[in-house]
């Protein structure tokens, strides 16, 4: 039986990109860029890269990136958008939790929920960052993103939602947020590229900030900082505070 997650991305890569929380690209990259110290020579693997705007963007700043789904149909589109812009990227489909890459690569990127923090379970949450990390040389660098506990702790994610007004928007509603687990099941109402209306039961797991500082410290990591993620607009200068809904992570080995 498929997952919410894998159902949710079928037929959905040219609607996906108009989805509000998709259009920062730019500014998230010029972030990335800076982490990187602008090395274009610097392998980078983009995982959950959906329709590849990330791997896209920086391909054409000259990186030389691979880029990682789990969803074929979000890997064609990826395919079809590289293409029309006359850029060559290894998009290739893997599963988070398990991929074959040892040593690879310089850098990783895990943005906009790129598979963490979507599983079913901790330890599959887990797999993930173990296996990203398994795939970063020495002093490798992970940039990502994930939800941010200290949001739904203070606020209503249901109402966060409804006030982001966009006639493509995706609608989560009937959210309960289980206070034991930090895990918020919702209901997902969306329409496909094909415009078939599809409503989806949806577990997201959020994570305070000292968790995912424990868990990186026991994955080896020497540095570990955790800031505000403002959409297109990435800073160092951004503490994380209960008004993000999502946290970023810059973290290296």
């Amino acid at each position: 039986m498929k997952q919410w997650y894998e159902s949710l991305f079928e037929n959905y890569g040219q609607k996906y990109d108009k989805e509000c929380y998709v259009q920062g690209t730019l500014g998230e990259c010029d972030f990335i860029e800076q982490e990187l110290d602008y090395d274009k020579s610097l392998k980078i693997i983009d995982v959950g890269c959906g329709t590849g705007r990330h791997s896209i963007e920086l391909t054409k700043r000259g990186y030389r990136v691979t880029g990682i789904d789990l969803s074929e149909s979000q890997l064609a589109w990826a395919r079809q958008k590289a293409k029309q812009s006359g850029l060559k990227i290894d998009f290739q489909k893997h599963d988070a939790r398990n991929l074959p890459f040892d040593g690879k690569f310089d850098a990783a990127i895990m943005l906009c929920e790129g598979g963490f923090p979507l599983m079913e379970t901790d330890e599959m949450n887990f797999e993930i960052l173990k296996n990203v990390t398994r795939a970063l040389k020495d002093k490798g660098k992970f940039i990502f993103t994930t939800l941010n506990g200290l949001f739904p702790l203070y606020h209503s994610v249901t109402k966060l939602s409804e006030s982001q007004g966009n006639e493509n928007r995706t609608i989560y509603k009937s959210n309960t947020f289980d206070l034991m687990t930090l895990r918020d099941h919702n209901t997902a109402v969306f329409e496909d590229d094909a415009g078939n209306k599809k409503e989806l039961e949806c577990d997201e797991r959020y994570y305070v900030p000292s968790e995912i500082t424990w868990l990186l410290k026991t994955l080896g990591y020497k540095k570990i900082d955790i800031l505000g993620a403002k959409l297109g607009a990435f800073s160092r200068k951004d503490k994380l505070t209960p008004e993000d809904f999502e946290m970023l992570v810059v973290a290296e080995k």
